[in-house]
Formats: C-alpha cells, structure tokens, sequence
C-alpha cells in the first residue's frame, strides 16, 4: 500500500512540474510565465517531498521535507514579486491582452523606464 501512495506523489509532483514546465514554454509573457512557473512548481516540489518523507518515514525525513516545503513557500512569492517588479521597471511587456496595468493605475512605481522596442 506504501509504494501506491508514494507512487501516487511522484506522479502527481511529476505532473505538476510538467504543468509548469508547459506554463514557461505556452503562456504570452514574461509575468504569466512566472505565476505559471512559481505556483505550479512549488506545489509539484511539495508533492516530491511529500513522497520522499513517506517513502523512508522517519522523523528526520519529515523534518527536512516540512522544512524544505516551508522554505519553498515561503520564498517563491517573494522571489517571483522582485523578479517581476524588476522586469516592471525594466519595461519587459505585457501581453496584448492583458489591458489593464494595476501598478501603473496605482502610482506605486512611477513610469516604466524603458518602452517595448528597447
């Protein structure tokens, strides 16, 4: 019954790291990609750890798995906000679609420095 339940974590980490993976390749820019990547990512890392922590069971193997999970969580979102604030202010673009520009609206950050042709 252990090696079902593990297998089933494996898979389903597996699929989410593909679900990123096809995120980064699929989506139109360079912010979608991320929240693609940050989400889908560290939710399919959690379930391989998961795995690992039921796979060998012993409370050392859940201490690093927990604490590996927490660090993920806690460190993707602010990893991805500063890496897109940085491509904000560098002008990376939006998509076409995305027609509205929260950041812009709200005056938090001032005017993109640099345009699309850049």
């Amino acid at each position: 019954m252990m090696v079902w339940i593990v297998s089933f974590f494996v898979l389903a980490g597996a699929f989410f790291g593909l679900v990123a993976a096809l995120g980064v390749f699929r989506m139109p820019d360079l912010f979608i990609r991320m929240h693609a990547a940050t989400k889908a990512g560290a939710f399919g890392a959690a379930l391989m750890l998961l795995a690992f922590a039921i796979h060998f069971g012993g409370l050392r193997s859940w201490i690093f798995s927990l604490v590996i999970i927490v660090f993920f969580y806690l460190t993707t979102p602010v990893a991805a906000q500063a890496i897109a604030r940085a491509a904000y202010r560098r002008g990376v673009a939006f998509w076409e679609k995305m027609g509205v520009d929260r950041l812009k609206e709200s005056g938090e950050i001032p005017e993109r420095s640099h345009s699309k042709e850049d």
